[in-house]
């Protein structure tokens, strides 16, 4: 419903400052009533890997909240498991701007993006205070 607004407004932006964008509206409505804007109701359909089972199959892989800044509103989203990260120990800037780069006709993105992180102790306090 809002996919093709919000898309179109996103792309006006440079690649990484529409995630940053992104994310500061994720971390701006998790826990209030307009996380129901993101909130999705997936069908349950239990998964077990490795010992683990995830509520469904569908996966985020480690890339889109490198620090865990928003692991509730993307947990709200449905996703049966998050893989957060990349994190080093210690913080790091990553590689110079520009970075992120969009691949419009093939939807994708090339990702020069060098493990910017705000290190493992920041991505630790982040995981506490998530009940997800």
């Amino acid at each position: 419903m809002y996919y093709p607004f919000v898309r179109k407004a996103l792309f006006q932006l440079d690649p990484e400052r529409a995630h940053e964008f992104t994310f500061q509206q994720l971390r701006r409505i998790t826990g209030t009533p307009l996380e129901a804007l993101v909130r999705q109701k997936v069908p349950t359909k239990p998964v077990t890997c490795m010992g683990l089972t995830f509520k469904n199959p569908l996966g985020l892989a480690a890339g889109l909240d490198k620090d865990g800044e928003c692991i509730d509103a993307l947990g709200a989203m449905g996703f049966g498991s998050l893989e957060i990260g990349t994190v080093t120990p210690r913080p790091q800037p990553g590689n110079d701007k520009p970075r992120l780069f969009r691949l419009v006709d093939a939807e994708g993105l090339i990702n020069r993006m060098g493990f910017n992180n705000l290190g493992v102790d920041n991505l630790v306090e982040n995981v506490k205070k998530s009940p997800f």
